[in-house]
């Protein structure tokens, strides 16, 4: 016990020195931020940089749940996130299966060595495991996928492993190209390509221009909704979908074609780097929740799912501001709950009005 004990003050002050730069990634701020997604208080990407939204979203929890809203994270914070509230990493050994708080720390910390970022969730899954042989491989350790007294220690002598950033891979503008057109070539969202360039999707591109390509970017190789397959779904397949499940759930498709155009330009294998997934870029937990709470039923994970549950989203969102389509579309890429706490950010005013000039014309 004082053994775990000693390892445990090791890996928090390893994380409390290295937040003193600025913009510092911490794990254990990954792994709150993991537990407050959960409970939809978080609507970015899991970075582990202890910034606005994090900040807003533990007070906001801490307020709804009777907690004074003091942004700190204590045992009463930690007992209300559940199961992805505790332990603290290094306090047990980790094997697939095991779910907490720990779990997401330690998947934050195995980001470079192949575990993908939309996998942070505090899961311990196979996958997990397989980076964490990657992990201690690279550390010369037992490479089991089992963690230890061994690998907590060599996390705490290699601190925030996890806020190292893969190579970034770039594209050179043809002639003839468009944000869409280089979206579709690398199955990323054209508003994420846009954005790893810190353009906006109406600047004007031109040929021989590099533009930053997104995580995920994939050349060849398409996948659907995160199986392999063959050809992809024809676009008027996917428009026609949209089109049915609006009818359905009384949304106007215009509004809903112009919104899954922005999220994929009607691609239904299109991964974000959050991952987001499909025609309608939906977060796998957001998907399941439709599926749960608004359906009551489990849509295939196909481009026609994702479009019906996407949609439905859509529709829930329109309801919920009152019919207003500017605050649903903000909603749908902040998060509801954050368009009513803090009103809408630059980036989301950006995302909206460009969907309101694709309105009728895709």
């Amino acid at each position: 016990m004082r053994r775990i004990l000693v390892l445990v003050v090791a890996l928090v002050t390893a994380c409390a020195a290295s937040s003193v730069a600025a913009a510092a990634t911490s794990f254990s701020v990954a792994a709150l931020q993991v537990a407050l997604r959960a409970q939809g208080h978080y609507p970015a990407v899991v970075d582990g940089v202890d910034g606005p939204l994090t900040r807003t979203g533990l007070t906001a929890f801490q307020r709804k749940r009777g907690i004074r809203a003091t942004g700190k994270v204590g045992r009463a914070t930690r007992s209300a996130l559940g199961p992805l509230g505790k332990p603290l990493l290094g306090q047990r050994e980790l094997s697939v299966g095991a779910v907490g708080w720990d779990v997401s720390s330690l998947e934050f910390n195995l980001i470079p060595f192949g575990l993908a970022r939309a996998a942070v969730d505090g899961r311990f899954t196979a996958a997990t495991a397989q980076a964490l042989i990657q992990f201690q491989t690279a550390r010369g350790l037992a490479a089991d996928g089992i963690a230890g007294n061994l690998t907590f220690a060599a996390l705490a002598r290699h601190p925030n492993v996890g806020s190292l950033t893969p190579p970034v891979q770039t594209h050179v503008v043809s002639a003839g190209e468009s944000f869409f057109s280089i979206a579709e070539r690398y199955h990323v969202s054209p508003l994420l390509l846009a954005k790893a360039s810190g353009l906006k999707l109406s600047t004007i591109i031109v040929p021989g221009q590099r533009l930053t390509l997104p995580a995920g970017a994939l050349l060849s190789g398409r996948t659907t909704l995160g199986v392999a397959t063959g050809l992809p779904a024809p676009r008027d397949s996917v428009r026609a979908s949209i089109d049915h499940w609006s009818a359905v759930y009384g949304v106007d498709p215009r509004l809903a074609r112009a919104t899954a155009w922005m999220e994929s330009g009607f691609q239904e294998d299109v991964v974000s780097n959050v991952g987001a997934i499909g025609v309608m870029q939906l977060l796998p937990n957001t998907w399941t929740w439709v599926d749960q709470v608004l359906l009551g039923t489990t849509t295939p994970r196909t481009y026609d799912g994702n479009v019906q549950a996407g949609v439905r989203y859509l529709r829930w969102l329109l309801d919920q501001f009152g019919g207003d389509s500017r605050l649903a579309l903000a909603g749908y890429y902040q998060g509801a709950q954050a368009v009513r706490d803090r009103g809408l950010f630059d980036d989301t005013k950006r995302y909206v009005s460009i969907i309101l000039k694709l309105y009728g014309t895709v």
